[in-house]
C-alpha cells in the first residue's frame, strides 16, 4: 500500500500533468495548424524554437526557463515586482516545464493529423459558403480530433515523467514542488528506500503505458478513418 505521502505526491504528479496538458491543447493546435497549413517568413525559426526542448537537454531548458522567470530573471522580476507573481519552486513552475517539455510531442502529433486532412474538403465547405473559421471548427478540427487526442495524450506521459526542467525551475521540495520522479530521484539517494522506489517506478510505469496505448489506439484509429 501507498502512505500518504506517496499518494500526495501521485496526485501531485497527475495534476500537473493534467492542467499542463489543458494549457498546451491550443497552444499545440495553434501552432499544429500553423505548421501544417501556413507558409510564413519566419516559419523555420518557429518550428526549430519549439521542437528544442525535444532534442536540448532538459536541465538546459530548466535553466534557460530560470533565467526568463525566476525571482531574478528578465520576466520574473518584473513580474515578482509588478503583480507579486512568482513562477519560480512552486505549482506555477511545475506547469510552465511540462508545457515547454511536453509541448513538440503534441506539435508533431497534431501537425501531422492536420496534414492527413484533404484540402479538398475545406475547398468543398467554402464552396457552400462557409467561411474560413466555420470550416476549421466543423471540418478540420472534426477530422483532425483523434490526431490531437492522441497528441494530447503523449503530452500527458511526457509530464508525468518530466524531470530535469522540473527541477530546475521548480526544485524538489518535499509536499510542494516534488512529483513522482523527483521522489524516486530522492529516494535512491537514501538506503533501505528500494521498496518504495520500486512502487513509484511501477505505478509511474502503469500510468505511462496506459497513456501509450491509448495514444497508439488513436493513431491507428485516424490512419484508418482516413483512408
Amino acid at each position: 500500500m501507498f502512505t500518504s505521502t506517496e499518494l500526495d505526491i501521485i496526485w501531485l504528479t497527475i495534476k500537473v500533468a493534467l492542467v499542463s496538458t489543458a494549457v498546451s491543447l491550443p497552444i499545440s493546435v495553434l501552432l499544429g495548424w500553423i505548421f501544417a497549413r501556413k507558409n510564413i517568413t519566419c516559419k523555420p525559426l518557429l518550428e526549430g524554437l519549439v521542437a528544442l526542448p525535444l532534442v536540448a537537454p532538459p536541465v538546459v531548458t530548466g535553466y534557460l526557463l530560470l533565467l526568463l522567470l525566476g525571482r531574478n530573471g528578465w520576466i520574473g522580476r518584473w513580474l515578482d515586482q509588478t503583480l507579486d507573481i512568482q513562477l519560480a519552486f512552486n505549482f506555477a513552475a511545475l506547469v510552465i516545464a511540462s508545457v515547454v517539455v511536453s509541448l513538440p510531442l503534441a506539435v508533431r502529433t497534431i501537425r501531422s493529423a492536420f496534414e492527413l486532412v484533404d484540402p479538398v474538403y475545406e475547398k468543398a465547405s467554402h464552396t457552400l459558403g462557409a467561411s474560413k473559421r466555420s470550416t476549421f471548427f466543423r471540418v478540420t478540427l472534426p477530422m483532425a480530433m483523434p490526431g490531437i487526442v492522441s497528441g494530447m495524450i503523449l503530452s500527458f506521459a511526457r509530464s508525468l515523467g518530466e524531470f530535469g526542467a522540473t527541477i530546475t525551475l521548480a526544485g524538489n521540495i518535499i509536499g510542494k514542488t516534488q512529483t513522482l520522479s523527483l521522489m524516486v530521484y530522492a529516494n535512491m539517494q537514501v538506503p533501505d528506500k528500494e521498496m518504495e522506489v520500486a512502487r513509484l517506478v511501477i505505478i509511474s510505469l502503469l500510468i505511462s503505458l496506459a497513456a501509450i496505448i491509448a495514444s497508439e489506439y488513436l493513431k491507428r484509429r485516424n490512419s484508418y478513418l482516413s483512408k
